[in-house]
């Protein structure tokens, strides 16, 4: 589908990291950290980080670590990250993006755990939603579809009537999982064939509907 081409939808579904929230500087400086404990090569953990939730990633890295250890360790990744916001900053577009959603039906979807997710929108000054799927909501991490399904079923809409945002290659798979349309935003997102990609969130305009849907708007 072009860019040009606008997409209707009844509600929106919002990863955060990459998504809504630069916080690229900060992911790297902490699995990189992590990585150096593990003996592994930190370029190598990079490509595979985003979009899950930590013990996911340290369970393909090391599918042969007790799972009680990567889930101590997500414990002490989501300390580090959450005390780390040096360099965490909005994606272009996204305070516009979402004041114009304020009233308009929209959740977050997000891998980070309700601390972390406060921290880095705070940081980034952005609103949270009412709506919030985080890690501790699900019992699956990205690609696994739950978090998107939890989010429409939270906001009461079907999933095809829901259009997801995400940066990455497993939460584009989860929204494809989760029978959503996807837009694809940022660098990331270029190469995995989303329904629409954006360079980043100047490029999208929402426009609410008199019969209550939404119509999202796509500039070059």
């Amino acid at each position: 589908m072009p860019a040009t081409a606008p997409l209707t939808a009844r509600a929106l579904l919002l990863d955060m990291d990459g998504t809504l929230v630069n916080s690229d500087a900060v992911v790297e400086r902490c699995w990189r950290r992590w990585a150096a404990e593990q003996g592994l090569d930190g370029d190598s953990v990079l490509k595979v980080v985003h979009g899950r939730q930590g013990h996911a990633t340290m369970a393909l890295l090391l599918p042969d670590r007790p799972v009680e250890q990567n889930l101590a360790d997500n414990e002490r990744m989501l300390r580090w990250e959450t005390a780390d916001l040096d360099g965490v900053v909005p994606v272009p577009g996204a305070p516009a993006f979402m004041a114009s959603l304020a009233v308009l039906p929209h959740a977050l979807v997000t891998s980070a755990d309700k601390g972390l997710a406060l921290a880095r929108m705070g940081e980034a000054a952005l609103p949270l939603p009412e709506v919030r799927i985080t890690a501790e909501c699900v019992g699956a991490s990205k690609p696994d579809p739950e978090g998107f399904l939890k989010g429409a079923a939270e906001l009461g809409f079907a999933p095809s009537d829901c259009v997801v945002f995400e940066d990455s290659e497993a939460g584009i798979a989860a929204g494809r999982a989760a029978g959503m349309r996807v837009v694809g935003v940022g660098p990331r997102a270029a190469a995995l064939a989303p329904d629409v990609h954006v360079r980043d969130l100047e490029q999208v305009r929402v426009e609410a509907l008199s019969d209550g849907s939404l119509r999202l708007h796509f500039s070059d």
